[in-house]
């Protein structure tokens, strides 16, 4: 769950950290006279703790017994609902491209090309035999720079390919004027997760960084490099100090600190030895295109490169160059470089034990490649056009639990919550797969090698990236794939989609309960909707602007109470002394809060005068909560427990289902809490926002 800013996704996927497995799909609940109800039943019992007092913890009440009884598999470093339904539909997608490999479609057609795609990806043998052959002629511009004039033309080169490099770039919605795209740059340029893994002192992470650096040296000598040692030095060197100029996290959260508009004289003034007008000139943006402005998400960044152009020499930078090649190119290069990638990324970094099957890999190749196309076809068996109906209903009835919550806010004003009221009702909504798919038709994709069906997919997402600026946004365009576990909420389009992979059980089926359904994929639909309005989303407007429409005393308001959830948040410490990081994932914390609250209301309101049965015993209210707790269920590892800790703005799954509910008098009166119960917070802890 996230709120997105259209940041296209790279070309070559390096390691994924996804983890997999079947799902249960739930039985039948039996009517009092034994007569089938109709309704799949997707709590199942055997998965809860009775031990533990659900005012105690809730969280291990509703998941104790399946934590205890679904270690993580060797080959991955997490293993909770999200990976499982990933899982599920990572096995349909395997079925689409297996079907696709050998249909013999016609050429030109999308099936051929992931056909196409798939089978030279898989073909591990050719890959092995060509080794670095296919990134031969990079090696080699590296090796012809000698200037800093050939130095940007190479960048700009690696640019057009995807390679991750110096600085990172989009082309996205003007902040203050959402009606226009415009070109982004963004720090980048390190291969450690964050800054502070260059940064802390401590014998941990030190012990991290030489084995970052053993793996550049790996990777070095693989290449038969004899000055690999003296290379992984270089390396390391480089990117400390861009780790340094690097914005925090927590500072890039705050959308008024990377916005940077100016104009191109501006960006050249900014930074002179960087010759922008050879690299606009290189990738074959037009500076016409440029007239509407270019944002610099971190100018002190870009202005310590500029610093470094001239203070490194040409020489390191060569080292540096090849270095991001081999880094990101490490799956095309054959079974050496990939293993050598997963040792460090998989095993050192995340904790997983064991490699993925090769076609979970190439799954990620075609996702970036030809994700829409393939999602297409997932769609036509995954999703049906009743779900999509039950879907957009649930939707509808928790904007108006939005809305109702709104308005009857004890904390806000009348005149700001006209302005909060006006932007819900402006939202978008998509949901399950695109109205108009991706046109691939100028990609060509055949049985020649992975290299360069790789290559021409990066060149074409590149293009395709850059004849959206100077437009307006296609507002029709998704920012996520529709097999994608996930969901989001775009500031800029002021919207929320929910991709039909996210659309299943156990998060959502038709053919549930009302209370599973809003406790599962409702109270991500809620959590959405809410990221219009965290610490970040209630910066813009109804036009997807960031404009302030607050009162002075509404924003004090709003901010105290978002300080005491940073406490809150703060106080939770998922292992050892690794405590949860509350201005880092306050964001989300707001939207889990409030997106459990309003799917709740939601709930109550549809099946309001109905006489609804418990079942297992349970009420609809606590239905709802075991929904909310058991889709945040999940085993994970150290390693990949403290990655998060240190660099995701999402909260440990623990604390996303205490946290909230412990704040929600709701949850207290469905499991009969009473003060003094950990599950229980007093009316002076207790934080209501939205």
């Amino acid at each position: 769950m996230e709120i997105i800013k259209s940041k296209e996704n790279f070309f070559i996927l390096i390691t994924t950290l996804m983890v997999y497995s079947f799902l249960s799909s739930g039985y039948f609940i039996h009517n009092p006279d034994g007569s089938d109800s109709g309704l799949r039943n997707l709590i199942n019992k055997e998965n809860l703790d009775t031990t533990i007092s659900p005012n105690d913890n809730f969280y291990r009440y509703a998941n104790g017994n399946w934590l205890k009884n679904n270690p993580i598999p060797p080959e991955f470093n997490r293993w909770g609902s999200f990976q499982m339904l990933y899982d599920q539909n990572s096995r349909v997608l395997k079925e689409i491209l297996e079907e696709a490999a050998n249909s013999n479609a016609p050429k030109g057609s999308n099936m051929q090309k992931i056909g196409d795609l798939y089978y030279t990806a898989m073909d591990t043998n050719a890959i092995d035999a060509l080794g670095t052959k296919p990134i031969e002629d990079i090696l080699e511009k590296i090796n012809s720079i000698k200037s800093k004039e050939d130095l940007v033309k190479v960048i700009a080169y690696y640019h057009t390919l995807r390679i991750q490099n110096l600085f990172g770039m989009y082309a996205g919605q003007d902040d203050k004027n959402s009606s226009i795209v415009i070109a982004q740059f963004y720090q980048s340029g390190i291969g450690l997760p964050e800054r502070d893994y260059y940064l802390k002192e401590d014998d941990k992470s030190a012990e991290l960084r030489n084995k970052y650096v053993d793996y550049i040296k790996q990777m070095f000598t693989l290449i038969n490099d004899g000055s690999a040692d003296a290379n992984s030095k270089t390396v390391m060197d480089i990117e400390t100090r861009l780790a340094k100029a690097h914005m925090t996290n927590i500072e890039q959260r705050n959308p008024d600190a990377v916005y940077n508009k100016m104009t191109l004289d501006e960006l050249v003034k900014l930074t002179p030895d960087f010759d922008w007008r050879l690299f606009f000139k290189e990738t074959g943006i037009d500076e016409a295109k440029l007239v509407d402005g270019i944002n610099i998400a971190q100018p002190k960044y870009m202005q310590e490169i500029d610093a470094m152009l001239n203070e490194v020499s040409l020489n390191d930078w060569k080292v540096y160059l090849r270095w991001c090649l081999l880094n990101d190119a490490a799956g095309l290069l054959g079974s050496k470089f990939e293993d050598a990638n997963y040792d460090f990324y998989g095993k050192t970094l995340s904790g997983s034990r064991q490699k993925q099957p090769r076609w979970r890999t190439v799954l990620n190749y075609v996702n970036g490649s030809l994700g829409e196309a393939l999602g297409q076809l997932f769609v036509e068996k995954m999703f049906s056009p009743e779900a999509k109906e039950r879907a957009i209903e649930m939707v509808r009835n928790i904007l108006a639990a939005m809305r109702d919550r709104i308005t009857n806010l004890a904390w806000m004003s009348e005149q700001t919550k006209q302005m909060a009221l006006k932007k819900l009702d402006g939202f978008g909504v998509k949901i399950g797969y695109p109205d108009k798919w991706r046109d691939y038709t100028e990609l060509e994709i055949n049985r020649s090698s992975l290299y360069e069906n790789m290559i021409r997919a990066a060149q074409f997402g590149f293009k395709r990236m850059i004849n959206k600026l100077g437009k307006a946004p296609d507002l029709q365009e998704w920012g996520m794939l529709p097999h994608y576990v996930n969901a989001y909420y775009s500031a800029s389009k002021n919207e929320i989609v929910f991709p039909a992979g996210i659309l299943q059980p156990p998060f959502f089926d038709p053919e549930a309960d009302d209370a599973v359904n809003y406790g599962g994929v409702g109270g991500i639909i809620g959590h959405e909707i809410t990221h219009g309005f965290d610490d970040g989303g209630a910066k813009y407007d109804v036009e997807g602007n960031l404009k302030n429409w607050w009162s002075k005393e509404d924003e004090e308001k709003f901010n105290a109470l978002t300080g005491k959830l940073v406490l809150q948040a703060g106080n939770f410490a998922p292992i050892d002394t690794f405590k949860a990081n509350g201005k880092l994932t306050l964001g989300e914390n707001i939207a889990d809060l409030g997106g459990v609250t309003i799917a709740y209301y939601a709930l109550m309101k549809a099946i309001d005068g109905k006489n609804v049965k418990p079942i297992d015993g349970f009420t609809p209210q606590q239905r709802f909560f075991l929904s909310w707790a058991q889709i945040w269920r999940i085993n994970m590892t150290p390693e990949i427990t403290k990655l998060f800790l240190n660099t995701d703005v999402h909260g440990p799954n623990e604390f996303r289902v205490n946290g909230p509910l412990s704040n929600m008098p709701d949850f207290q009166q469905a499991f009969k809490g009473k003060e003094g119960d950990p599950m229980v917070r007093n009316n002076e802890s207790r934080i209501v926002i939205w």
